[in-house]
């Protein structure tokens, strides 16, 4: 089998320098001698033009088709896996934007064929195809969102919502969605899907019951909610971490990061991916205590620095109180002194009356 296509790889050569012969023969035009097939009228010559050089294409293809057979291979191997990855949406606008970028590539290079300059016209059609051809492919496949959303009349403007595992696992998310605080389509990717799985399938009996909490919660989004619930089956082979893999999805979708994370919240704040942060959502609701207000607490530890014990209030907050170490274990009367708010939570400081 091997052998025969080499032989084919050869006749191709041979064909190829036969054409070029006539291309130039016919088309390009000496000094003094004019176009030469018009003036050329012995022929020998001719035959023996046509011989030496298509002689010599096959046999330069017949040594190189070793590397030309494995070089095929290799890119039809890297074809069917490309596909086999890649989502049939991303494929079917990939190929509505080749056919796009063909077709302006035809209308622009009926102006080039006005040249009069023999070969360059094909020569800038051809390179007119491939750059409006790939320009059209890539255009269809990183802006598909953008057209689906058009078509669905752009979903009121409403940027869609990409979660993470730590949002699913978490579990609030669906109680917010119900309560109508989050709006657009939420898109789950493929690999937080996967990343669940296997925290489902953990040895680890914490684990194994977040992962499938995780994944009930999504098969009860769907059922129950409203808004879409949509799984996105693009991934990022050339991205090992799954972070990384969320911020590129968000800023290709153009839409929102809804994550509990905080490490993942400031990575995504400097790469100016708009992030939902459900710590921040509960910390809002929570209810604020000013300075001097008052408040009965039970200490229940010692704090970190000397002295300082620590409480809880009903909804988790922790409170700091001075000199409080030896009240651990009773209720006491206490006045805040000041609140300290981050993505990680909430601090309130306070003080024994």
């Amino acid at each position: 089998m091997r052998k025969f296509l080499r032989i084919c790889i050869a006749a191709l050569g041979l064909g190829l320098g036969c054409a070029l012969t006539a291309l130039v023969l016919y088309n390009v035009k000496y000094p003094g001698y004019g176009y030469v097939m018009r003036y050329t009228t012995i022929t020998p010559v001719l035959v023996g033009i046509y011989a030496v050089v298509g002689i010599s294409f096959g046999l330069i293809f017949y040594l190189y088709s070793p590397y030309i057979i494995d070089g095929v291979r290799r890119f039809f191997r890297a074809t069917e896996s490309w596909l086999h990855r890649t989502p049939a949406m991303d494929i079917l606008f990939g190929v509505l934007g080749l056919m796009l970028g063909l077709l302006l590539a035809y209308l622009v290079s009926l102006a080039v064929h006005t040249i009069s300059v023999p070969v360059l016209p094909e020569a800038i059609s051809i390179l007119l195809y491939i750059w409006f051809g790939y320009l059209g492919c890539r255009f269809g496949i990183t802006r598909r969102a953008d057209i689906l959303k058009g078509a669905r009349g752009g979903n009121d403007g409403v940027p869609q919502k990409i979660l993470d595992t730590s949002v699913i696992i978490d579990g609030r998310l669906y109680d917010v969605c119900k309560a109508g605080f989050l709006e657009g389509t939420l898109v789950i990717p493929s690999f937080v899907l996967k990343e669940l799985r296997h925290i489902a399938d953990s040895s680890d009996v914490m684990k194994r019951n977040r992962g499938r909490r995780g994944l009930d919660l999504i098969k009860t989004m769907q059922e129950t909610l409203r808004q879409p619930v949509i799984v996105e089956e693009r991934d990022y082979d050339d991205v090992d971490e799954v972070d990384l893999k969320l911020l590129r999805l968000a800023a290709d979708l153009g839409g929102v990061l809804v994550t509990n994370d905080y490490n993942l919240n400031k990575v995504a704040a400097v790469q100016n991916v708009r992030v939902l942060n459900i710590n921040d959502l509960a910390n809002a609701v929570k209810p604020v205590l000013l300075p001097g207000e008052e408040l009965t607490l039970a200490i229940v530890k010692e704090g970190k620095e000397a002295g300082q014990g620590v409480g809880y209030l009903p909804d988790g907050t922790m409170v700091i109180v001075d000199n409080a170490r030896r009240c651990i274990g009773e209720e006491r009367r206490l006045v805040v002194t000041s609140a300290l708010q981050t993505s990680a939570g909430r601090m309130i400081f306070a003080k024994l009356k």
